[in-house]
């Protein structure tokens, strides 16, 4: 009897270990976890066999260790504080949907990374009914933050708590940060941190706001490649301001500057300052790693709350949407992958939209930046390697080493899939995955890994031709494409669960290549001629201008950070900023079009890119004269003409609409053939086929 009391305790303890907590005599046996469910509410439909859904939400208190080489690569974690344990400890918030009854479940448990804290893929199955697929199959949807400075004021957004190193003597850390003030508007102050993406998250305040100090600046410039030009300290304060009660010098503020006379969206903006109290966002990697390996394979957490999935997943994939989806290749790129008990994390996963890495890991990490409109391309995120393969040699660079380095060593590397829409290619240097470093030859890429550009595509969107808008003072063309990549992905997505989960290899990787002519210098694309179209303008139908190919596109030089920055990893601490051009560039690449349509060759070619209305363009141009510049992640739409007749008439080169179909049954059938043959190579699912054919036979093309 003895012995079965002291075998219940043994393993009472060993479970105990396994998600944290202490033993009975107090010695710590790990990092805790503990779970905590503030709610739990019906979510609405039913959904096939599974029924009914339930939505959760709550907190993850979590610990990491120190100690654990597992977590050696976080930036100053060592300068983070401890707990009595010697843990540094962190706070994440999540939502879940699982099925009410888990007998139901699939097995599989998707993960959903937040971008800056929004929950892109909350299935809304009565606006987009496909998406009601994932539920139908018995996922569990999990969303759970992993970005450090998303701000609690917004109660949609997902924020975790990481904590802020300091100096072993308990003194405020400080050094150089810069931030991009893009303003849209005219305003006489501007708040912190900046950017056009970033905009919304919590500053790193100034060790002072004596802004004649060294390492004070404030420039500005009208486009990206002009010389910065310096705007006396006299004429800015870090203060609010405004044109009423308030003017410059305005009242002195942390988180906000004034500028004499404004700031005039004429030109941005490069604040250099001496930032305090950095965040150790790597933790937020750590966190999402240790949540889903909680919710995969824990019983119960660390007080004994039980998981309410035990017992029920197999598998996980993990999915991250844009800068989200840039987090995900970093999470796999940094090593987090490997589950603290030397296990996989994730079994694939899914980057979409994601050409590059997210700084998520140098003291003052910025994960809410991006490229875009008028911002700066030497911002953060730009040293990482492209390359995927374990093996990939940077040959600008000189580094070894792509983004499954170290999962390769841990035999942790997931199933892996990479999408790209045309916007990866002209502003986010997309093409370095694909090729070498100077652009000579296509990259072979790992056995794990397929790649799918889609052909046509911006970089979001809906689709169709509701989604384009025409504002003529903001960008050259009509802003949009049709071309969509939407239902690819989902149907790309449940071809990821069929690897992992059954083992059936998905479509290989469908991308522009250089052997075949389909990937090339930005200067060796040729379009046809387009022109005599008008779009509807707050009603009246308004002149588009004849397309004019300007070779604009988003370069790719390598930079210094400094010495104590660590480029291939995105850590360590940036000292020079901004950072110095070393004069070696990587070569950029992009797909090339189609001399008859102007649509792109290769790819994924979506049903409204087999069956097109018009020409989707890639990208657009700014249109506020004395700034050149691409449109903001934004492609063009410019429509076919109707008849043979009308695009002589114009001199468009394209064909029309009556060339193409004949009239609208030919138009109709044209789509169902593209639906139908996009189905069978497992690039549309057989719902959204019927989808689109439906609404073809609804919309009026031809007579």
């Amino acid at each position: 009897m003895q012995l079965g009391k002291l075998a219940l305790a043994a393993m009472a303890a060993a479970a105990l270990a396994a998600c944290g907590g202490s033993s009975n005599d107090g010695t710590p046996q790990g990092p805790s976890f503990k779970l905590e469910i503030t709610s739990t509410e019906a979510f609405p439909g039913s959904y096939g066999d599974v029924g009914e859904y339930e939505r959760l939400t709550g907190t993850l208190s979590g610990e990491v260790d120190p100690k654990d080489p597992r977590n050696a690569t976080i930036q100053d974690l060592a300068l983070a504080p401890t707990n009595a344990n010697g843990m540094v400890d962190y706070k994440a918030e999540f939502v879940m949907l699982k099925p009410r009854n888990m007998a139901k479940a699939s097995g599989v448990l998707r993960y959903d990374a937040p971008n800056r804290g929004n929950i892109l893929t909350m299935l809304n199955p009565t606006a987009t009914p496909s998406d009601a697929v994932y539920l139908e199959r018995g996922y569990v949807m999990l969303y759970s933050a992993w970005q450090g400075d998303v701000p609690k004021s917004n109660p949609a957004r997902l924020t975790v708590t990481v904590p802020v190193a300091r100096n072993p003597d308990g003194s405020s850390i400080t050094g150089p940060y810069r931030a991009e003030l893009v303003p849209t508007v005219a305003s006489p102050s501007m708040a912190l941190p900046g950017g056009v993406f970033n905009g919304s998250m919590i500053p790193y305040e100034p060790a002072s706001l004596d802004n004649t100090q060294p390492g004070y600046s404030l420039t500005r410039r009208a486009n990206e490649t002009d010389a910065r030009i310096p705007v006396p300290a006299s004429d800015w304060k870090f203060a609010t301001c405004d044109t009423g009660d308030n003017p410059f010098p305005g009242k002195a503020s942390p988180t906000s500057v004034c500028l004499k006379g404004g700031f005039d969206p004429a030109y941005l903006y490069e604040l250099v300052y001496v930032a305090k109290e950095p965040k150790v966002m790597g933790v937020g990697l750590a966190a999402l790693r240790d949540t889903v390996s909680f919710f995969r394979s824990k019983e119960a957490d660390s007080s004994g709350t039980p998981n309410p999935l035990a017992g029920h997943i197999t598998h996980t994939l993990g999915q991250g949407t844009s800068q989200s989806g840039n987090a995900m290749k970093t999470f796999l790129h940094l090593g987090f992958n490997q589950a603290l008990d030397g296990g996989k994390v994730f079994d694939g996963l899914f980057a979409h939209v994601a050409a590059r890495q997210t700084h998520i890991n140098t003291r003052f990490a910025v994960p809410g930046g991006g490229g875009g409109l008028r911002t700066d391309h030497t911002a953060f995120g730009q040293t990482a390697p492209r390359g995927l393969d374990k093996d990939y040699m940077d040959d600008v660079s000189g580094r070894q080493g792509g983004v499954m380095k170290r999962c390769a060593a841990t035999n942790t590397c997931p199933k892996f899939f990479l999408g790209l829409s045309g916007t990866e290619f002209w502003q986010l240097q997309g093409s370095p995955v694909l090729t070498d470093a100077h652009g000579t030859k296509d990259l072979e890429q790992p056995e794990n890994a397929r790649i799918y550009y889609y052909a046509s595509t911006q970089h979001g969107g809906t689709g169709g031709t509701a989604s384009i808008n025409y504002a003529p003072a903001r960008s050259t063309y009509p802003s949009g494409t049709v071309v969509h990549f939407n239902d690819t992905f989902r149907a790309l997505f449940l071809n990821l669960e069929d690897w992992v989960v059954r083992g059936t290899l998905p479509p290989a990787s469908q991308v522009p290549r250089i052997d075949d002519g389909t990937l090339v210098r930005p200067e060796a694309l040729t379009f046809p001629v387009m022109k005599g179209l008008t779009w509807a303008v707050n009603g009246v139908q308004t002149p588009i201008p004849e397309f004019n190919y300007r070779g604009l596109y988003n370069n790719f030089p390598l930079f210094d950070f400094g010495p104590q920055y660590i480029p291939q990893d995105e850590s360590g601490i940036a000292t020079i900023l901004p950072p110095r051009d070393l004069g070696r560039d990587y070569a950029i690449m992009v797909p090339q079009v189609d001399g008859s349509t102007g649509l792109t060759r290769a790819g994924i070619r979506s049903v409204e890119a087999r069956a097109p209305l018009g020409t989707s363009i890639e990208f657009n141009y700014v249109a506020t004269p004395g700034i050149t510049d691409l449109a903001n992640l934004a492609g063009s739409y410019i429509p076919f003409h109707k008849t043979r007749d009308a695009r002589l008439a114009a001199g468009d080169t394209r064909p029309s609409l009556e060339e193409l179909y004949g009239d609208q049954a030919g138009y109709v059938a044209a789509v169902t053939q593209a639906a139908n043959d996009l189905v069978e190579q497992r690039f549309l699912l057989p719902r959204d086929a019927e989808l689109q054919i439906a609404r073809a036979k609804a919309t009026a093309v031809l007579p």
